[in-house]
């Protein structure tokens, strides 16, 4: 177990308590730091913003991103309070950040009364999968992909 501590996960701490005190949502801050800079920092507004997606994590992630004017956040770090829900871990891979440090992970998470596990545990239980997403409207559905296919010079991920 790691116990060192930089200057970036203090800020992450920071930012998480300021969430505390404000009543916004849980102990969860995040900064996002490339090439030494501070680009985005955020904390848990679930409670604030009646939105359960407004994750410490997220919040950092629009802000580095509406900062910098791109969706890439390649060569970028992620200090974080929490280790990532499943959520947020899939917004950190689809943003491209490259790297990510966390303080406590999910069994502390659950410690303190949050269900990541549970999510976690979802994704590996392909008969609740099963029960859960239905396909549907398949072939119609590949016909819009196939527009979006024919877009030239479109950029995606």
């Amino acid at each position: 177990m790691e116990n060192k501590i930089n200057k970036y996960m203090r800020m992450a701490i920071n930012e998480a308590r300021k969430g505390i005190e404000s009543g916004h949502g849980g102990p969860f801050g995040a900064v996002i730091v490339k090439d030494g800079v501070v680009i985005g920092k955020g904390h848990n507004q679930v409670v604030k913003n009646n939105d359960p997606t407004c994750h410490g994590e997220i919040m950092a992630i629009h802000k580095a991103c509406k900062k910098l004017k791109t969706f890439n956040l390649s060569g970028a770090e992620l200090y974080t309070t929490g280790e990532p829900c499943p959520m947020c871990l899939s917004a950190i891979l689809w943003a491209n950040i490259s790297k990510v440090y966390y303080g406590c992970n999910i069994v502390d998470t659950e410690k303190i009364g949050f269900r990541d596990l549970d999510f976690y545990n979802f994704q590996n239980d392909d008969k609740a999968k099963a029960n859960f997403a239905v396909e549907m409207g398949r072939e119609e559905c590949l016909k819009l992909y196939d527009e979006y296919l024919a877009i030239k010079d479109k950029v995606h991920y």
